[in-house]
């Protein structure tokens, strides 16, 4: 256990793995509204931090990083959560967003495109992309919110409360709907997918590797994520 540490060793550890931290805060921030600030994520994930050194058993076979890095992205999100800024209109707009996704693909059996969409809304394009990156922000999908880090890091919570078959089942047809989705979305959007969430870039480094703008990879991130979204309504 981390929490029997001396106080210059544990001040060594956040030294240590402070750029973990700002590191996540700088992936998280092409999902969080314009009133969320990096150093805002930043001191919520140091808190992250802390419980992980006080919580961490090097026992249970798991690399301190990989558990420090669950517990720190938390911290970030449920701090980001009880700001409680979203208003309602954003998140009425992602419902909307979401419709028109559905009614379009299902009139016309292909993917629904920025233009098609727009269109159904009955809003201009840049209208459009506008309530799309705020509609990112809302956070009413996320992939990395579908793996609790309980499920396979947190050994005391696998003690407390493993879950029975049933639920296991539904656990692991989700996974294998949620692939089948991914793997269904537009070649650009499975790649912004997995540099995002797999890779781990920012947005501006996406941007990079595509030859795009941040802002148009934040377009095409939101709009992947609406569409796994409602492909996967029955689920959510």
């Amino acid at each position: 256990m981390y929490n029997d540490k001396s106080a210059p060793q544990l001040d060594a550890m956040v030294e240590q793995y402070t750029p973990l931290v700002r590191r996540i805060a700088h992936h998280l921030m092409g999902r969080m509204p314009s009133s969320v600030a990096v150093e805002d994520l930043y001191q919520a994930g140091l808190i992250g931090l802390l419980d992980a050194i006080k919580r961490f058993d090097n026992s249970k076979g798991a690399s301190f990083e990989t558990y420090a890095g669950i517990r720190i992205r938390g911290a970030m999100v449920d701090d980001v959560r009880k700001g409680e800024w979203a208003p309602r209109s954003v998140h009425r707009n992602a419902r909307r967003i979401q419709e028109a996704i559905r009614s379009v693909e299902n009139r016309t059996g292909a993917d629904a495109h920025d233009r098609d969409i727009a269109n159904e809304l009955g809003i201009s394009l840049n209208e459009y992309h506008a309530m799309l990156q705020d509609s990112m922000a809302t956070r009413l999908f996320s992939l990395d919110e579908m793996e609790s880090p309980d499920d396979f890091i947190d050994s005391e919570r696998q003690q407390e409360q493993s879950l029975n078959p049933f639920e296991e089942l539904q656990h692991g047809d989700f996974r294998n709907h949620l692939a089948k989705a991914i793997e269904q979305l537009s070649e650009r959007e499975q790649l912004v997918i997995s540099l995002y969430y797999d890779e781990e870039l920012n947005l501006k480094e996406i941007g990079e590797v595509l030859g795009v703008s941040e802002s148009r990879v934040s377009q095409i991130h939101s709009q992947a994520a609406q569409r796994l979204r409602t492909r996967l309504q029955e689920w959510l």
